[in-house]
């Protein structure tokens, strides 16, 4: 009985699941997804078909580029579920993923999420000097210990990915320091990534009205279904709260454990991931282990999630 059913979510990624060859397949066999990249492009001022189905690695790996081309490549993915009708009760991303979401719930256009989100990276890029930033993920330690680790640093708890996982940001030293405490405190192992600025820290925060300029140019619309905020970890729908929670998002931290665990506990019992890799399906295993985890990323996987979900297209429509 489709009463007895749970709530399904659309979960997005974010920087840092890029390839070159994302979205050939999908694009290449659904003209809705080459669509897809095709108003991204045009949204961005770049040519999206040929950045994430052919490369170059090193241009792909640009912040600015990265951001609308993982943007793009999900939206690729999304196109045929939305072709065939399925909504999700919610849609989340984590942070990039968030703008996915909010696209993926109508609230903005893809043209006008792509050309926003190449602006975001540029801003994000420039607003550090290389090398005076930096970002570590803390493995095997409470979220508790790593703000202990933080504390009188210029740095913070950056994102919450998964039990016994967080991304710690800001500066360079001060990231150092705090991995160094991490150990100390019974870290399993603390690694330090290669990433061109210090995300979700208060090094973002100067972004924060600049980015709000870009939204003067765009339209936000409420969201249908609610997207799940990654700096709050709970439902939005009013196109307001939506500016306000994307503002916050850049220099906030992402609480993208309690997003899914807020999902779980409301009903959501399957989360598709859709766009490139699978970084949040593994997030949402060690968080929800009974939830069903779906992916759309090529042909493949998109074939046994509409075959997983025979027979629930129509749930959980919200207020359509």
């Amino acid at each position: 009985m489709p009463g007895k059913m749970g709530k399904i979510a659309f979960i997005f990624p974010g920087q840092g699941a890029q390839y070159v060859g994302m979205a050939k397949e999908l694009a290449e066999a659904y003209p809705e997804s080459k669509l897809a990249l095709e108003e991204a492009g045009d949204g961005a001022g770049l040519d999206l078909v040929g950045l994430c189905c052919g490369g170059p690695e090193d241009h792909l790996n640009l912040t600015e580029n990265t951001q609308p081309a993982v943007l793009a490549a999900s939206a690729a993915a999304l196109a045929p579920l939305a072709a065939a009708g399925l909504v999700p009760s919610y849609t989340a991303g984590l942070s990039l993923g968030e703008y996915t979401a909010l696209v993926a719930s109508r609230a903005l256009s893809l043209f006008d999420a792509a050309k926003v989100v190449r602006k975001r990276g540029r801003l994000m890029q420039e607003a550090v000097p290389a090398g005076e930033g930096g970002m570590a993920a803390v493995m095997g330690l409470s979220a508790e210990d790593c703000r202990t680790a933080c504390n009188g640093l210029e740095c913070q708890p950056a994102n919450f990915n998964c039990p016994g996982q967080v991304v710690i940001s800001g500066r360079a030293a001060a990231v150092k320091a705090a991995a160094e405490r991490c150990s100390q405190l019974g870290a399993k192992k603390v690694i330090p990534l290669r990433v061109s600025a210090p995300f979700h820290s208060e090094l973002m925060r100067p972004v924060a009205p600049l980015l709000d300029a870009e939204f003067d140019g765009i339209r936000i619309r409420d969201a249908d279904p609610p997207v799940i905020a990654n700096c709050t970890a709970r439902p939005v729908t009013k196109a307001a709260e939506i500016r306000r929670r994307l503002l916050e998002q850049v220099y906030a931290s992402v609480y993208w454990e309690d997003s899914v665990r807020w999902m779980a506990a409301d009903g959501v019992d399957t989360f598709v991931e859709i766009g490139p890799s699978k970084v949040l399906s593994g997030f949402v295993k060690r968080i929800a282990p009974q939830a069903t985890i779906l992916s759309v990323e090529d042909c493949t996987t998109l074939d046994a999630t509409m075959a997983a979900l025979e027979g629930r297209w129509t749930l959980a429509v919200g207020g359509r």
